[in-house]
């Protein structure tokens, strides 16, 4: 009844600043009928980027005195930009799911960023060998 999807991300990391850099990523979903493939490609790729942003950059900041957000706006919360978009791949793969409705098709809303992070922080334990990251974002304290 829902769509499935898998992420792999190849990152290279600079041992000196920390910083990391998304190389790749190859996603791949099984979402029933796809309707439209270049819009649905579309969507995969937009999740994967977004899904590199919340492992790389965004930070919700929170007054800790009185509960409130502090970089509730756009100019202070880091968003990816085209610099941040790596060489994306994505491989739709052929479902016929007759069960889930009349015409077999699935919602790929946010399927593209559920395992994105995830992709990146493995990818990251993988390049370094430190302990696996548990805590997002993946910034350069956390590295040296």
């Amino acid at each position: 009844m829902h769509a499935w999807g898998a992420v792999f991300a190849e990152v290279g990391v600079d041992a000196e600043l920390g910083m990391v850099r998304v190389r790749r990523i190859v996603s791949a979903y099984a979402a029933g009928r796809i309707l439209n493939a270049k819009t649905a490609r579309s969507q995969f790729i937009g999740g994967n980027i977004w899904g590199i942003s919340q492992a790389l950059h965004e930070h919700t900041v929170t007054d800790g005195r009185h509960g409130m957000i502090v970089n509730a706006n756009l100019a202070d919360y880091l968003v990816p930009v085209n610099a941040d978009a790596p060489t994306v791949d994505v491989i739709m793969i052929p479902e016929d799911d007759p069960h889930v409705n009349p015409i077999g098709v699935k919602g790929i809303g946010e399927i593209g960023i559920v395992g994105t992070a995830a992709a990146v922080a493995n990818a990251v334990y993988h390049a370094t060998g430190q302990a696996p990251v548990r805590d997002l974002p993946i910034t350069p304290d956390k590295l040296l």
